[in-house]
């Protein structure tokens, strides 16, 4: 039996754990889902899984919260979880893992689950850290920030921000001491470090190597050059582009405005405040642009331009190939949503993985970046208009669109797990017989 236990306070998170459950089961491995909660949860329900709802439940406040929090990881002080909610979250999950009979653990945020897996003695498969991997830091290829995580670092020279960013993550242990403290009390595994947070016993990387910038053969070849920064055994695989591929129907006002007759824009920030994503709208329209708002869990209020759609969640996969740019916060499930469709990005990164992810489109050639203090400014209009009116933007997009072509990221995912829980039994089997 394998688990998989998304946030579903994260949409690109639910949507992944979503598409590997699906690849799993068509390949006729018994899955079951569970999660503490979140406003995502019935995208799973709606799909025909059962899911279990594990205490303590995160409800929508919560989860603003831990989203919230999330951004500003690596900040003096900030605590993703409390010692109570990580103990408890523990124990509701070594009872699920321990009553399904549960062999592997496929994990986004959730967590709690690097320690309660280790309490039952299962190995964990890790798809939130995305293209945020290790041997991207080996090669100095995490970008310059556009927003430093640390106060009092903005004015710093480039090339020291540059380490920073690549080197940083590996030596940063604040960020994890809400893990290893219950940690400590269980007598289990510690997290070692805010890198290692990113990383399972396996971990998908869900890109290609001519995005991400480091060859197949070195990722999955990986060892750590710093051991004590990260759990011991963890390896790497490419999987490619994993993001939402949502059965829902498009709005009829959305599908309106997708008639190729006027540039139209498509503003998508889950992970922002609602403040955030109206100055974002207000900004983007200024360009002259129809947009179109997909507002997903945020209540955007009444608007009275007829060139401006609100919608709710919306199947972005079949609404990003007919606009002709995206605002995005640089969330991986996004920004490959952009790539796969051909259509140029701008990102507005909150933290240093969605920072990479920006950069890597950047760095095609396909997208632009501005700082999230610049969202409500004239420079958010002017990187509109650029990627509206220069033809290059467009022409990049639809190269880097062929780079991911006919890459099937949730069926080369499922068949990494599969051959992980092999080798695990074939070296346990080993094992045993020595």
């Amino acid at each position: 039996m394998i688990a998989l236990v998304p946030n579903c306070g994260f949409l690109s998170e639910t949507s992944r754990m979503l598409a590997i459950g699906q690849a799993l089961q068509a390949r006729g491995e018994a899955v079951v889902f569970a999660t503490h909660g979140g406003p995502y949860a019935q995208l799973i329900r709606d799909a025909g899984f059962e899911l279990t709802l594990l205490p303590p439940a995160m409800d929508g406040e919560r989860c603003m919260r831990y989203v919230h929090d999330l951004c500003r990881i690596g900040k003096p002080g900030t605590r993703l979880q409390t010692a109570d909610e990580v103990r408890a979250s523990v124990q509701s999950e070594v009872d699920f893992f321990r009553r399904h009979g549960v062999q592997m653990a496929v994990i986004g945020f959730s967590l709690t689950v690097y320690l309660s897996s280790r309490v039952v003695g299962i190995p964990v498969v890790a798809s939130h850290g995305g293209s945020y991997v290790p041997p991207l830091f080996d090669r100095g290829l995490a970008p310059v920030p556009t927003q430093m995580p640390m106060p009092g670092t903005e004015w710093l020279p480039a090339g020291v921000k540059r380490w920073m960013a690549n080197k940083g993550a590996e030596r940063m242990t604040d960020p994890v001491r809400f893990l290893n403290d219950v940690a400590a009390e269980l007598g289990v595994e510690p997290v070692p470090t805010l890198a290692a947070l990113m990383l399972g016993d396996l971990t998908l990387v869900t890109d290609v190597p001519e995005v991400l910038g480091v060859p197949r053969a070195e990722l999955e070849a990986w060892r750590p050059r710093r051991p004590k920064a990260y759990r011991a055994g963890t390896r790497l695989v490419y999987t490619g582009p994993l993001y939402a591929t949502l059965d829902l129907p498009i709005p009829a006002p959305v599908q309106a405005v997708l008639d190729g007759r006027r540039p139209t824009v498509l503003v998508v920030l889950s992970s922002s405040t609602p403040q955030m994503l109206r100055a974002a709208v207000r900004r983007a329209r200024a360009s002259g642009a129809r947009v179109i708002v997909g507002a997903t869990v945020h209540e955007f209020g009444p608007v009275d331009d007829p060139d401006i759609v609100v919608a709710g969640l919306l199947p972005n996969h079949r609404v990003m190939p007919h606009v002709d740019a995206v605002v995005s916060m640089g969330g991986q499930g996004t920004v490959q949503t952009a790539m796969c469709s051909g259509t140029p990005l701008l990102g507005i990164p909150l933290h240093p993985e969605q920072e990479l992810n920006v950069d890597l489109a950047v760095r095609q050639g396909m997208a632009l970046a501005v700082a999230p203090r610049h969202a409500d400014s004239e420079r958010l209009t002017d990187a509109v208009s650029r990627l509206l009116a220069q033809p290059a933007f467009k022409a990049e997009a639809r190269r880097v669109q062929g780079l991911y072509a006919g890459v099937d990221g949730a069926a080369q995912a499922a068949d990494a797990i599969r051959r992980h829980r092999t080798d695990l039994a074939l070296a346990r089997g080993w094992a045993n017989a020595a």
